[in-house]
């Protein structure tokens, strides 16, 4: 039960990330991770900077996949 919910949250996490990587690459805008608006630990910013890109990651391969399936076709 516990590992479920884990699992269910980090799927979640991933999602989010995801999401803000193709807000990023649709329109430019990206969450502001410089150090005086997130914390002043580096070990935030870093760990923020890691999870963005989880997201840029999951994009990439999400696209990939999607391109070579046929259940997808690319419209212009």
């Amino acid at each position: 039960m516990v590992l479920g919910r884990i699992a269910h949250y980090a799927f979640d996490a991933v999602l989010i990330s995801a999401f803000l990587a193709g807000v990023r690459r649709s329109t430019g805008l990206t969450p502001s991770v410089r150090a005086e608006s997130v914390s002043d630990s580096p070990s935030v910013k870093k760990w923020v900077d890691n999870y963005l890109w989880v997201g840029e990651t999951v994009m990439d391969q999400s696209v990939a996949f999607m391109g070579t399936s046929s259940y997808f076709e690319r419209k212009r």
